[in-house]
């Protein structure tokens, strides 16, 4: 029943060309990974500063990790929900029953065994919804994944793992949440404001911003249009142009995705101003000179097939922002299948036709190694992603602007 279904979709364009569901096969294949075109992706780096920036960290809460996951997300009565977490689980290949966080882990780890030594991943926390009061709003929490838990991989696995945590700036002890983080090795902090709930433009931020600043410590913020992640459901907190109070304030502020999804009112120009495409209010920001050594951004999911237009043609065209830009896989997203589109990339004139075989059978083993292959092979008009980009660790291992 469903090869007649898929084959006639195919026929239309409307089946995913990697397919549906990640096969999660193990290790590449030897001629693989000595193919001159995989060596070649690693001239001109060096490992030791070579970082995936934004990863997320996820499960069940069914190990020793206190995460916790929104009941919707396990309730087959919210097929969306459901689904969803359904697909990010198979694209970690943790999906099944017991273990799913042992099971994150031990892919995760597994996927880095190709990587050379010093390449590691910035696993990122995620705190609580609260309310302006300062409230823990747990029924709203899509997921939360403890600072504790992150840190503590990152102990366990230093040679591969950093973590970032997470503090919603509305709470009590913030400040003291951060003291904390840095003590333990904390990279950066995450935000998604979005789905946990934080206004950026809001004085209640300030005092946080105000010990970011002090710490030097960056603020990785979610920016722009979200799909994955609800939670508080408030999308215009993900507009670019409410990050300039951080900024303003001198905390290091590090775009998640270059903004580079979704529109917004133009707040520059008033609340009632007209509305612009995120990733234009994001290259206001970044054209700011005021701004040019706090505000950076990540190249996250900038390839996936919903945002590789625009945003992709320009961040490869800005050769003056790459001092400024870190790479990110969004892991586990490059291993959800249906996200991206190698023959869109080639068709729209970002990847040579040549090269998809090889990053199709990347992606079908290690969608890490995939993610990075296939932004340097990216390319527009002979221009490409410079190699400062993927040394992240020479923004994240800073700790003053």
């Amino acid at each position: 029943m469903l090869r007649p279904l898929r084959n006639a979709l195919r026929r239309r364009g409307l089946w995913p060309e990697a397919g549906l569901t990640n096969p999660c096969l193990g290790e590449l294949p030897f001629e693989v990974l000595r193919d001159e075109r995989m060596q070649a992706i690693w001239e001109g780096l060096d490992p030791e500063y070579v970082w995936d920036s934004h990863a997320h960290l996820v499960g069940v809460g069914d190990g020793n990790s206190g995460i916790r996951v929104h009941r919707d997300l396990t309730n087959p009565l919210k097929p969306l929900s459901y689904l969803q977490q359904k697909f990010f689980l198979n694209a970690s290949c943790s999906n099944g029953k017991g273990c799913v966080d042992e099971r994150f882990v031990e892919r995760l780890l597994a996927l880095h065994d190709p990587m050379p030594r010093g390449y590691k991943t910035l696993l990122l926390a995620f705190d609580d919804c609260y309310d302006e009061h300062g409230r823990c709003n747990h029924h709203l929490s899509a997921f939360v994944t403890p600072n504790r838990y992150a840190g503590r991989l990152a102990a366990d696995y230093p040679q591969r793992l950093e973590w970032a945590a997470s503090i919603h700036p509305y709470r009590e002890d913030c400040v003291e949440e951060l003291d904390k983080a840095v003590l333990h090795g904390a990279r950066a902090i995450k935000w998604l404001p979005p789905a946990q709930g934080m206004d950026p433009a809001s004085p209640r931020c300030d005092r946080f911003y105000d010990a970011l600043a002090r710490h030097g410590l960056p603020l990785l913020s979610h920016a722009g249009g979200e799909r994955a992640v609800h939670g508080a459901n408030r999308p215009d907190y993900g507009n670019p142009l409410r990050l300039r109070r951080a900024l303003d304030r001198g905390v290091r502020v590090i775009v998640a995705h270059c903004a580079s999804l979704g529109s917004y009112t133009d707040i520059d120009r008033g609340i009632k101003g007209p509305t612009r495409s995120s990733f234009e209010l994001f290259t206001r920001l970044m054209d700011e000179p005021g701004y040019a050594r706090q505000l950076h951004a990540d190249i996250s999911a900038i390839t996936q097939m919903n945002r590789a237009g625009t945003p992709l043609r320009t961040v490869l065209e800005r050769d003056d922002w790459h001092p400024r830009l870190l790479n990110g896989t969004d892991y586990p997203l490059p291993g959800v299948m249906p996200l991206f589109s190698l023959h869109k990339l080639a068709a729209d004139g970002l990847l040579n036709e040549g090269d998809i075989p090889l990053l199709n059978m990347l992606r079908r083993h290690n969608p890490l190694l995939f993610d990075f292959a296939l932004k340097r092979h990216i390319n527009y008009q002979g221009r490409r992603l410079s190699n400062g980009i993927f040394e992240s660790r020479r923004l994240l291992g800073a700790t003053s602007p």
